[in-house]
């Protein structure tokens, strides 16, 4: 296993380029096999996922290609296979194999997910909304099989009990070759889900309404790609630069990024007291003098995103006063606050609240990153420390981070990767 070296204590300055979003990557390539043709995506982040969802699609006969940022898919050869257990395991977004199978075959068997463990995240919507389509859904031996009637999905009216983004995205693949009109309500806003229909549309579906609650889809009967689809910038992996800029920067420009998917976050870093120039595609952080405590409370979009509590962490304990962070999507997700706390960290935890206070100083030590975002926080935490960081688990920080080693030195981090 790999684990990550970061000498801390050195200020970063210069300027990093964010990659495409994860959250569209992992759901345009499974949404790939719905077309007739094949398929091209630009500006591809260089992360596990990436390889993970290429190791199904070869399973299936879908021969893919990844060069520099551009990936080629070519699902004319498709077989329609059951997808065991072990590559889907690995990976929660291969759920998204059930939509598109089942849009394209009328049929899927798929491994229940794996991912990140932070908490319960049921997949009874995404089964509520298929059998609203005519599906029937059933485990077998610990799979999912879903089947449409012999005459196929029909369209239909689907509220959400909750806003869930993998609810949201599965029905739209599942609805967009199914007859008649399909009406998500309650659907979820997130840009990734805009990302999405447009990659659709572009192949000719009919998504309407994507980036508000309520999405209308007119079923065709198929799709085909002609151009590439660019993917948008991931407002994670740019909000995880702009805290540790702000926390160890001396003039850093994140470039690349789309400001008004981080609207909550930028909001609460000058609440904070962060100084920024925000430019059209581009922010640049300035060195940060004092900066005071602040409340967060991560919400659904456009709200502050649950993805972005564990990177400002290690911000806010340069700040004066007592914050607080309520996790109101995964209240469990806390499995960063010990390794912080062996680092010399002021945290607590009362009724999954996160109250936070002051910390002149971290101590490197060895920590170990138990999901994605934690392993941004720790790495941020490590960059600010005294001394030597280790990161154990750092395949979960390369899930999810495009090039992060690379990018780190670029700013002028002393990080190295040893197995």
């Amino acid at each position: 296993m790999e684990k990550m070296l970061i000498h801390g204590g050195k200020k970063l300055s210069g300027e990093v380029v964010i990659g495409g979003a994860k959250n569209s990557t992992v759901a345009l390539i499974p949404a790939a096999i719905l077309s007739r043709t094949p398929v091209t995506l630009d500006s591809v982040p260089h992360i596990q996922d990436v390889y993970n969802l290429m190791a199904i699609l070869d399973d299936m006969n879908v021969k893919s290609d990844f060069t520099e940022n551009v990936l080629t898919i070519d699902p004319t050869e498709i077989n329609d296979v059951p997808l065991p257990n072990g590559k889907i395991k690995s990976l929660r977004a291969s759920y998204y194999f059930m939509g598109a199978l089942l849009g394209r075959f009328g049929k899927a068997i798929v491994g229940l997910p794996g991912g990140d463990d932070i908490g319960p995240r049921p997949i009874d919507q995404h089964i509520k909304g298929f059998e609203a389509l005519g599906a029937s859904v059933s485990n077998e031996h610990g799979a999912m099989a879903i089947k449409a009637p012999p005459e196929g999905l029909h369209g239909a009216r689907i509220f959400l009990d909750m806003v869930s983004v993998g609810a949201t995205i599965n029905v739209i693949l599942a609805a967009v070759t199914a007859r008649g009109r399909t009406v998500i309500e309650n659907a979820a806003k997130e840009p990734e889900i805009i990302d999405l229909a447009t990659y659709l549309n572009n192949m000719g579906a009919k998504v309407r309404g994507a980036g508000t609650d309520v999405i209308r889809i007119d079923g065709v009967p198929t799709l085909e790609a002609h151009n590439s689809h660019t993917i948008i910038p991931d407002r994670i992996e740019a909000g995880t630069y702009l805290a540790m800029a702000a926390a160890i920067g001396e003039g850093v420009k994140v470039k690349n990024i789309i400001s008004e998917h981080l609207d909550a976050f930028l909001a609460k870093l000058e609440e904070m007291g962060v100084v920024m120039d925000v430019g059209e595609d581009s922010i640049f952080v300035y060195p940060s003098g004092d900066l005071k405590m602040v409340q967060i409370k991560t919400m659904p979009y456009p709200g502050f995103a649950t993805d972005l509590q564990q990177p400002i962490t290690p911000l806010m304990l340069k700040a004066h006063g007592e914050g607080l962070i309520i996790d109101t999507i995964y209240p469990k997700r806390v499995r960063h606050i010990p390794e912080l706390l062996r680092m010399g960290a002021d945290i607590t935890i009362e009724n999954d609240v996160i109250i936070l206070h002051h910390c002149d100083h971290l101590q490197g030590i060895e920590v170990a990153a138990e999901e994605i975002r934690a392993g941004a926080c720790l790495m941020i935490a490590g960059l600010m420390a005294e001394g030597t960081t280790t990161i154990t688990k750092v395949d979960n920080i390369l899930r999810g981070y495009d090039r992060v080693v690379m990018k780190l030195r670029g700013l002028g981090a002393d990080v190295e990767l040893i197995d």
